[in-house]
């Protein structure tokens, strides 16, 4: 994937959610199962895109991801909320409910 690609999922969709993990990252791996379920169950008009930061540098500079996990999701193709590594599944449900909610009804 490229940026002009993802700029344009991005625009064109209700919301995507970009998850910036490394493969040698501990906090990375126990995240993105709680993650994804959490999106499968609760926000399941949000794309999901799961990136290798390392393998994709082009795509992590554009988006100013310097450390992971970095999650990043947008909504009605802006930057909503923008979480680094010790993100609690809770408060951002908690943040995205009301919004999501008020986009989907």
């Amino acid at each position: 994937m490229d940026i002009k690609t993802l700029e344009d999922l991005i625009s064109s969709k209700l919301g995507v959610m970009l998850y910036f993990s490394g493969e040698r990252c501990n906090v990375c791996h126990a995240l993105r199962p709680k993650v994804k379920e959490l999106f499968d169950s609760r926000f399941p008009l949000v794309e999901q895109l799961f990136l290798d930061a390392h393998e994709n540098i082009d795509i992590s500079a554009h988006f100013q991801v310097f450390s992971v996990p970095t999650l990043i999701v947008f909504l009605d193709g802006k930057e909503f909320v923008r979480e680094g590594r010790n993100m609690s599944i809770s408060s951002l449900e908690e943040k995205l409910s009301r919004v999501y909610d008020i986009l989907t009804c």
